[in-house]
């Protein structure tokens, strides 16, 4: 499907009730996708739920509610109760009411003015709770959300609880009628059968509110199916039980057998009837919902160990009193107090106090980040060992945790390219299997055994039972919601399944040299004056004030070197980054250059013999050297050294265990790169390629017919990330960069980059495993049941047990060690 999406779209999550096989989540995506200003749409059966990128200016999320109901489903909305302050009449309440009526998202809003409350429904993914609070504060009164348990959770938990009881009930009442069916085989004669349990009014009972009560679920979902042009699950479940029940029906109703029956209840009708068929058959079904919907809600866990991380709770300073609120009500440029063994709750700037702080969950260092006033935090970080006073700077969906937990329910909410091809297989696969199973009837009770009815709906049963899709439809989502979500706990983050799919196939890996290969954290080693006249304390002057407003790695070791030697700097009346060659500044009137040989040649300006000298000893040693000028004549070089990261040489001898070519690139000379790729045990160096130029080396390595994976932390690796098959951004990196990748490497450590591409390909091969299961069932099942070699009641188990295999053989990637 072509995704229309812009950058003006809108994206929202509706939770979805009642879909029960692969051909209902086909269904509604093909429904939304047809609404009129929907770019794309994703349906994902397992997490069952409707992702949606949409332009707000021509549809909104009520209407998508209303296709979904007219499409024979449900949608679950998200509630929150607010207690409201300010209110003074009914008109007060009438305006919060009509103004968090028109919030995008809210379906609707009622504020109680005796009670001083608001109530509000919204789409799930579409609002938050906060947004509420900051749109009734905008109106001039204050809000505090009530505790509330989280209603999806809830919804979920009472649906297990609803299935767990139907099919218990349903068991209950089967049981004589499983206990009647072993009369019918000779090798169990000798169990002792009760007269009751044989008797057709008996069965008839005890099956009708199986059939009519227990199994209604499935008419309705049968019903709407045909109603909108297409068949699922249901109908087959439908089709098959009614069939075994309505015959089973009409030979009790029949008055030559019922009396018969009621008068001798002789054994021989017995095996006429199927009422067992249809009962136990709805029973194994349940049973298999059930445990279905147990194993989803483990495929969830990544998030809810994700949510769990995060505080509840935030002890703001406002009016100079200190108050334990929920983080939802914490606002950007509040002060908060976290004590030792507290966890931060929001990002935010350390104002007062120093500390050590555990980083773990984000980077996988176990070693504590030492804070001091001006140092950076993350929400859900834990604070060691001092009181730390913090000023809220990203609050609600901004923080990074809410970021991270936005791109594994991303993730987990696309859908991979081979998942649309099991959604295809899926929409035609019920209309297919009645034609088979209508055929199995004709050509049993026409030309095999043309006496014999009973047994030729039994054949026809068994196949339509044996071929419901349920396990097509969920082999991909649950394997994409457990792999993602377990990487996710490594500190990999894919950005959709496509991302899962496509890492598994890349066989080249191009890594960024500076804060990728190496810390990013180079030091001031070297300097060197030239004839110019100039004092070295004046060029290192004149070169830190340049530096002082370049975001290059580099320039910020030089600028610290600078300072640590005591020298003051000021900032440059006028200031150029050039990209790739360096910067160009003006400091106390004079004109100053730093950069590389290439910055001074396209400047004109000549460089001595020993310079060049000493600069290639520099490089030679794997430092990277920078040439000054100022007012257009050479003044001196500095050098910087980088040292790369432990994890780098373990990381690239395991992507070159796996087949992967590992090639360096940088803007840096060729002799430096070459001394750090060579530490790193790289064998391939492109070195002195500008920005820009990264995006056309990824380009011609793809070309030679290479899937690349460009993996880089800065804002000029953006457009090869956006540019290569796979984009990795370290999670140390800039924003920007991130933004332009497929996956984020949370962690900064080399080796999640093998990481991520063995998590790929353990997702694939599990998915393969899968659908492999799933269609297996179904190719030797349908066979098998059209030649009579399958009781109805088998049947049903098997497709029962193959929904249930195929989501626990997903959560194995659960117990992935990395």
């Amino acid at each position: 499907m072509e995704n229309r999406a812009t950058d003006g779209d809108k994206q929202t999550t509706l939770h979805i009730t009642g879909m029960s096989c692969a051909a209902c989540a086909s269904r509604i995506e093909k429904g939304l996708n047809r609404i009129d200003g929907v770019a794309q749409a994703n349906v994902n059966l397992a997490l069952e739920q409707a992702s949606i990128s949409y332009d707000p200016k021509q549809v909104e999320i009520p209407e998508f509610r209303d296709k979904i109901a007219s499409l024979g489903f449900g949608t679950v909305s998200e509630e929150a109760n607010l207690n409201v302050t300010g209110m003074t009449c009914a008109a007060c309440a009438t305006r919060i009411e009509k103004g968090l009526n028109r919030m995008p998202g809210v379906t609707g809003a009622t504020v109680n003015l005796a009670m001083e409350t608001a109530h509000v429904e919204y789409a799930a993914g579409s609002i938050a709770v906060g947004d509420l609070v900051s749109k009734i504060e905008q109106l001039g009164y204050g809000a505090i959300p009530q505790s509330a348990e989280d209603n999806i959770a809830d919804v979920r938990s009472k649906d297990i609880h609803r299935k767990k009881w139907k099919w218990i009930v349903s068991a209950v009442l089967s049981f004589p009628l499983l206990w009647a069916m072993v009369a019918h085989f000779s090798f169990t004669s000798w169990i002792y059968v009760p007269e009751l349990f044989l008797n057709p009014w008996f069965q008839l009972v005890l099956t009708t509110p199986i059939q009519f009560v227990i199994g209604w679920q499935f008419y309705v979902g049968a019903y709407k199916a045909l109603r909108n042009g297409s068949s699922n699950m249901d109908v087959l479940v439908a089709l098959g039980t009614s069939a075994a029940y309505f015959y089973s029906l009409y030979l009790t109703l029949r008055p030559s057998d019922v009396m018969e029956g009621m008068a001798g209840m002789p054994v021989m009708t017995m095996p006429e009837l199927y009422y067992e068929t249809s009962a136990v058959l709805i029973t194994l079904i349940l049973v298999g919902k059930w445990f279905e919907a147990v194993a989803k809600g483990r495929s969830s866990e990544a998030i809810k160990s994700l949510m769990s991380l995060q505080a509840t709770t935030a002890r703001v300073v406002r009016d100079e009193q200190e108050l334990d609120i929920p983080i939802e009500q914490v606002r950007v440029k509040d002060i908060f107090i976290v004590r030792p063994g507290e966890k931060i709750p929001v990002d935010g700037v350390v104002v007062d106090g120093r500390s050590a702080v555990d980083e773990s969950m984000l980077s996988g260092e176990s070693l504590p980040v030492e804070k001091e006033a001006g140092s950076a935090v993350t929400g859900a970080t834990l604070n060691k060992n001092g009181v730390l006073r913090i000023q809220a700077e990203r609050v609600g969906g901004d923080t990074a945790l809410a970021r991270i937990i936005k791109v594994v329910e991303d993730a987990q909410n696309s859908k991979a390219p081979i998942q649309r091809i099991a959604d295809q297989i899926s929409g035609i696969f019920v209309p297919i299997v009645v034609v088979i199973a209508v055929l199995a009837f004709i050509v049993w009770f026409f030309l095999v055994t043309p006496t014999d009815f009973a047994g030729s709906l039994e054949k026809m049963i068994a196949v339509l039972v044996i071929a419901c899709p349920c396990a097509l439809g969920l082999a991909t989502p649950t394997s994409i919601m457990a792999g993602s979500g377990r990487a996710a706990e490594y500190g990999i983050l894919f950005k959709g399944g496509e991302h899962l799919e496509m890492t598994r196939s890349v066989n080249a890996v191009v890594l960024d040299k500076t804060g990728t290969v190496t810390n990013g954290k180079p030091e001031l080693t070297d300097v060197m004056v030239g004839a110019s006249g100039l004092a070295e304390n004046d060029l290192l002057r004149l070169l830190g004030a340049a530096e002082k407003s370049s975001e290059h790695p580099l320039a910020e070791a030089i600028v610290k070197g600078i300072a640590d030697r005591g020298i003051e700097l000021v900032g440059p009346t006028d200031f150029e980054n050039i990209p790739g060659y360096g910067v160009k500044a003006h400091v106390e009137g004079k004109q100053v250059l730093a950069g590389t040989r290439r910055l001074m040649s396209r400047e004109g300006i000549a460089i001595d013999d020993s310079a060049e000298q000493h600069m290639n000893e520099l490089e030679s040693a794997g430092k990277t050297a920078m040439l000054v000028a100022v007012d257009g004549s050479y003044a001196g070089l500095v050098a910087v050294a980088d040292t790369i990261k432990e994890t780098s040489r373990e990381a690239v001898t395991r992507l070159r265990a796996m087949n992967i070519e590992v090639i360096m690139i940088t803007g840096d000379n060729e002799r430096t790169a070459r001394a750090v790729a060579a530490e790193a045990g790289i064998e391939r160096v492109l070195a002195e390629v500008l920005p820009e130029g990264k995006a056309e080396e990824v380009k011609r390595l793809q070309e030679q017919g290479m899937i690349v994976a460009m993996v880089g932390d800065g804002i000029n690796d953006a457009p090869a990330l956006a540019t290569a098959n796979i984009g990795m951004a370290m999670g140390t990196g800039t924003d920007v960069a991130m933004e332009a990748a497929d996956i984020t490497l949370m962690r900064g450590n080399l080796n999640s980059i093998p990481d991520a591409i063995e998590m790929s390909r353990r997702t694939m091969t599990n998915i393969r495993q899968n659908l492999f299961w799933a269609l297996g069932y179904n190719v030797i099942g349908i066979p098998i049941a059209a030649l009579g070699f399958l009781a109805p009641w088998l049947a049903g188990a098997a497709m029962a047990f193959s929904s249930v295999s195929v989501v626990l053989n997903a959560l194995r990637l659960q117990r992935v060690k990395l």
